[in-house]
């Protein structure tokens, strides 16, 4: 509930503050001292109260008022309701009351209030607000309020508003925001100039996305005066900002008081400082205070140590403290023991419970399981759920049944999110559409984002657009400026891509870079390239080392690599080994090309007429 005031609210007496929360949830209204008293008598009272002791100041009232004086009757009658003596204070009230004391009045109204007497309450509350009471005009305000009379509360509300009382301020805007007023932030701004915390959190709650640096003061000010979630809510804004000593300064604050965020947010701000011990502490602590977030973290740091029935253990309190994480992290603990069965269910349980990931893990398991009919839906919710996975894997379903247009639709879905091979799937389906431009937007994204193939197909539509280059003139060097296209090749290769490793060691060697060239053929061989075996078998020929250069065209021929067979062949029949050279011959007729099939045939005719003669 929202800050309120003892007894005694005109500063007689110091204040003390409850918990946040509603304004339906406040208490009864304060007590009022607001008499007739003049100023100098009003200081009198005060330096009693300061001076002598409660009984010493009750027992000076009590004399005046036996005789009866309407202030001391006033004055002890509060004294009495904050004490909560209802029957002896309720004659002195109500004979200050009968005399025109508006305190009185609404001090009445509150022990009647407490009795469970809420219309006569009202009664007394009126009598005094009309008399001018602050108080008794709030009280009367949450008394129409709670009884659905919305325009009778606010008509009293906004009497206390106006009349500088926090606490009406507080109801009012509270009322005005509940229906959608924008007059709710004015009135909110009021009771947290006045200190009121409650209003000071809720006026950074609107102000956080259109004013960062405000709302910042109103949570650092709720959260000075004990307000838990504005300690949370400024921990979380000053770790986003990574300035973490302070947030987790604030965040031990509202932990200490009980909010289970709070100690859930320190643990891992402590467990990324390397300290997992206390980061399991607070975890704990917020766990067992009904934190789905923080039983799902203690779930994967047991797991993460091996400890898997631990791990389930936390997981299933993940759920049962409604974190449906828990029931996809389960199934992921389940999935990694080949427990798919299990999994299933889980992930199951979580994506009928809306969890998108869940839904695109299943869909994912029964498409593994040949059951690509029932992963469709899972796909589809996951992916109208915002699941950027599920976009791109309805992708791919939809183009291994050939489905293109369909494909495209979910590719491009996924690719403006940022999904990497979505990107490059865009990318490649508008280069195969002819759109060459567009294309390569989506392929300089999938390129960025880390794509090896995209980064290839990038450097050869680059090369296909650049106009030829020119001859060089006279004199001038023959390698140039590398152009964009020869970058993006090279950061294919340098990414492990066998096509571009061999098309960068084929522009070296172009340009006479036999070392660096050398460098890439081998490295693409080595990785499996028939391309690059062949080429580096070339490099290493020109150089005189035939017997390596053998070597890689062998693993290039029965790679599949017809040229590769040739040179096979061509090498055989210089070395004088005719059967050799007819079979690499045969092989490099089945593998071709046809220009390479056509030189084998007739170089093999040849081998063996010289065979038979």
């Amino acid at each position: 509930m929202g800050d309120r005031s003892t007894l005694l609210e005109t500063g007689r007496f110091l204040r003390s503050h409850t918990e946040e929360g509603t304004v339906a949830n406040e208490s009864a209204p304060a007590a009022d001292t607001d008499t007739a008293l003049t100023d100098a008598a009003f200081a009198d009272v005060l330096a009693e109260a300061h001076a002598a002791s409660e009984a010493e100041l009750e027992a000076r009232h009590r004399v005046a008022a036996d005789k009866g004086d309407p202030g001391a009757m006033s004055v002890l009658g509060a004294l009495l309701l904050r004490r909560g003596d209802l029957a002896g204070a309720e004659p002195y009230l109500r004979g200050a009351t009968a005399a025109g004391d508006r305190a009185a009045a609404n001090n009445l109204g509150v022990l009647l209030h407490q009795r469970g007497c809420p219309e006569e309450a009202a009664g007394w509350w009126r009598v005094a607000a009309v008399a001018g009471s602050a108080p008794a005009a709030h009280a009367l305000g949450r008394h129409y309020r709670e009884r659905g009379d919305e325009p009778a509360a606010e008509y009293w509300l906004r009497q206390a508003a106006e009349s500088g009382h926090a606490l009406g301020a507080y109801g009012l805007a509270d009322l005005l925001e509940r229906r959608g007023d924008k007059g709710a932030e004015r009135w909110l701004r009021a009771a947290a100039e006045q200190g009121h915390r409650e209003a000071a959190y809720r006026l950074a709650r609107i102000l956080r996305r259109r004013d960062p640096a405000e709302a910042e003061q109103w949570y650092r000010q709720a959260a000075a005066r004990g307000h838990r979630r504005a300690a949370l809510h400024l921990g979380a804004m000053l770790e986003a900002r990574g300035e973490l000593k302070e947030a987790e300064r604030w965040y031990l604050t509202a932990a200490k008081q009980g909010e289970a965020r709070a100690a859930c947010a320190l643990g891992f701000l402590l467990r990324d400082a390397g300290d997992e011990d206390s980061a399991a502490a607070w975890w704990h602590r917020a766990a067992q205070d009904g934190d789905g977030n923080a039983a799902n973290a203690l779930g994967a740091l047991h797991a993460s140590r091996g400890e898997t029935q631990t791990a389930e253990r936390w997981y299933r309190a993940a759920m049962d403290a409604g974190d449906q994480n828990g029931a996809y992290n389960l199934a992921l603990l389940c999935a990694s023991q080949d427990r798919t069965a299990q999994a299933e269910q889980w992930y199951r349980r979580a994506a009928y419970a809306g969890h998108r990931e869940a839904a695109n893990a299943l869909a994912i398991l029964l498409l593994q399981g040949g059951d690509a009919a029932g992963a469709e839906p899972w796909f589809s919710k996951a992916a109208e759920a915002g699941s950027v996975d599920a976009a791109f894997n309805l992708g791919i379903l939809f183009a291994s049944r050939d489905e293109d247009e369909m494909a495209l639709r979910w590719y491009e879905r996924a690719a403006a999110a940022g999904h990497t091979d979505a990107a490059l799937q865009v990318g490649i389906a508008l280069v195969r559409d002819g759109n060459e431009r567009a294309a390569e937007k989506h392929l300089r994204c999938a390129a960025g984002g880390g794509s090896a193939e995209a980064a290839f197909r990038l450097a050869a539509l680059l090369e296909s657009l650049a106009p030829p280059p020119e001859a060089p003139a006279l004199g001038e060097p023959v390698a140039g400026p590398r152009s964009e296209s020869e970058e993006w090749y090279e950061r294919a290769a340098e990414l492990g891509h066998r096509r571009a490793q061999v098309r960068v060691g084929m522009l070296a060697a172009g340009r006479g870079d036999l070392a660096v060239a050398a460098r890439w053929y081998r490295e693409a061989a080595e990785a499996g390239s028939r391309n690059g075996a062949f080429n580096l078998g070339l490099l290493l020929a020109r150089e005189g080392s035939e017997p390596e250069a053998a070597l890689w065209w062998t693993r290039a021929a029965v790679a599949g690599h017809g040229r590769a067979a040739l040179r096979l062949g061509l090498l055989a029949a210089r070395h004088g080994d005719l059967a050799e050279g007819q079979k690499w011959c045969a092989r490099a007729m089945e593998l071709g090309p046809s220009e390479v099939a056509e030189r084998a045939s007739r170089l093999r005719e040849a081998l063996a007429a010289e065979q038979s003669a």
